[in-house]
């Protein structure tokens, strides 16, 4: 007799003991906590020829853009595919087949069609809602969630994690007031769900409200960060507010901490370690030797050019650390990407090579060359994924080589566009202090940290 999953599905090739451990990593994933991989091990342990397990453990391996989880997903995909499996199966199968293979549109576009027939596969939900993310793709990310939120209710098990993907789409396509209170019910059902917490501080960040981001997750840490793999996310958010109140000393306390304190090897987690340090260097910080473990720890992927949104991180903490033969590695293998025919040749021809030489270009002090490079692309960078508070970088980044070049019209202009945006940022009236020639240095508030040498 085929078994059926909580929410109706029938599954093929599962026993109870391995559909209880399936159930138990699906849960963990769309918390974001625990180990879903070794949980969904057991179920396949538990019974080798479930299909939905080896689809899972494809997912886990795929979704955070490591260079080595490809293999993996590919293996799961051949164990998989002799194995019986239901048309909703099939559809998983070939999703995960396109994005192994680096067709990420085509592997959303199939999750959107099994969606669309089955709104109850939390699952497909989030595997396309994190596809939606990785390809810039706003309106997906709220409209994917928006279609099947009318067949779940808040007696289904992970109807939490629906509405916080509900809450970061509408975050993202800028539906404010709405994203917050869906991210808040969610957590409010399940304080585990890192993403629903997360949601909200986007929310609170696109805003620009740091105080209240501070108070959103510093007292709740006890309930997002234990055992949660997108800890070092909401620390880095944390850690964004601080900065933007211009408290350096937390900021550095909290990258010493949770944001890199363990010097993870894992890429979403460098991405966080270079954003931030980027932040504080343009601030005119010094982050003393802290760029070094963090290059150390991109090096090993310098040549993996397998998602452009990474390399431009990369880029980072090879400059920083003056390490040419890396960032060359790190440009030829966007060359072979570009030669390629998968996604991440538009990602890179687009936003990511010009991303890169940019910021190569800033920290060798070029900053008409930074200029001439990221203005092209600062509106459409969503094209290579993130999200708009970690692209952010982009424009950050060109405002202040606007603001060290020997352009002070357009250095006006750019800092006229930040204020008009956040108006009562204490880093907007900073730039326009520097822009009006008040404070050339970019002087940091008293006590806030160490101007570089």
């Amino acid at each position: 007799m085929t078994l059926a999953d909580q929410h109706g599905h029938p599954v093929s090739g599962a026993s109870p003991e391995s559909l209880a451990c399936f159930e138990q990593a699906s849960h963990e994933l769309r918390c974001f906590i625990a180990d879903p991989v070794a949980t969904v091990d057991r179920a396949l342990e538990a019974s080798p020829d479930m299909t939905m397990a080896h689809i899972l453990k494809a997912w886990l391996h795929l979704l955070g853009t490591e260079p080595a989880g490809i293999a993996v997903a590919r293996a799961c995909h051949e164990a998989a595919t002799g194995l019986p499996a239901t048309e909703r199966e099939r559809a998983h199968l070939e999703a995960v087949r396109l994005l192994a293979d680096g067709r990420w549109h085509a592997a959303g576009r199939v999750l959107e069609d099994l969606s669309i027939a089955w709104p109850r596969d939390p699952l497909a939900l989030q595997a396309g809602h994190q596809i939606d993310f990785f390809t810039g793709h706003s309106r997906m990310l709220r409209d994917r969630i928006a279609r099947a939120l009318p067949a779940w209710n808040a007696a289904m098990p992970g109807y939490h994690a629906v509405l916080g993907m509900h809450a970061f789409g509408l975050e993202e396509t800028a539906d404010y007031d709405q994203a917050e209170r869906q991210g808040r019910r969610c957590v409010e059902i399940e304080p585990r769900d890192a993403w629903g917490w997360h949601a909200v501080a986007h929310v609170i960040e696109m805003r620009n409200r740091p105080q209240d981001g501070i108070a959103w997750l510093q007292p709740n840490s006890a309930r997002w960060a234990p055992e949660s793999f997108l800890a070092v996310h909401n620390w880095w958010h944390l850690a964004l507010y601080h900065l933007e109140l211009g408290d350096v000393d937390e900021v550095l306390r909290l990258f010493d901490g949770p944001i890199f304190g363990a010097r993870s090897t894992v890429v979403v987690d460098l991405i966080d370690a270079s954003a931030m340090l980027w932040r504080l260097q343009m601030r005119g910080v010094d982050v003393g030797d802290r760029w070094q473990a963090v290059a150390d720890n991109w090096a090993p992927i310098a040549g993996a050019g397998n998602y452009a949104f990474n390399d431009m991180h990369a880029m980072m903490a090879f400059v920083s650390t003056g390490q040419r033969a890396l960032q060359q590695q790190l440009l030829e293998a966007q060359e072979a990407a570009l030669a390629g025919d998968a996604d991440n040749a538009a990602f890179t021809r687009d936003v990511g090579r010009p991303a890169a030489l940019a910021i190569r270009a800033f920290g060798e002090g070029d900053y008409a060359q930074a200029i001439r490079l990221l203005r092209p692309i600062r509106s459409i960078a969503h094209r290579f994924g993130g999200s708009h508070a970690q692209r952010d970088v982009i424009d950050l980044t060109l405002i202040e080589a606007a603001l060290r070049s020997d352009d002070p019209a357009l250095a006006r202009a750019l800092v006229n566009e930040r204020v008009g945006l956040r108006p009562t940022s204490p880093l907007s009236r900073l730039f326009a202090s520097r822009a009006e020639g008040r404070d050339p240095a970019g002087r940091l508030a008293p006590g806030s940290g160490k101007r570089a040498a």
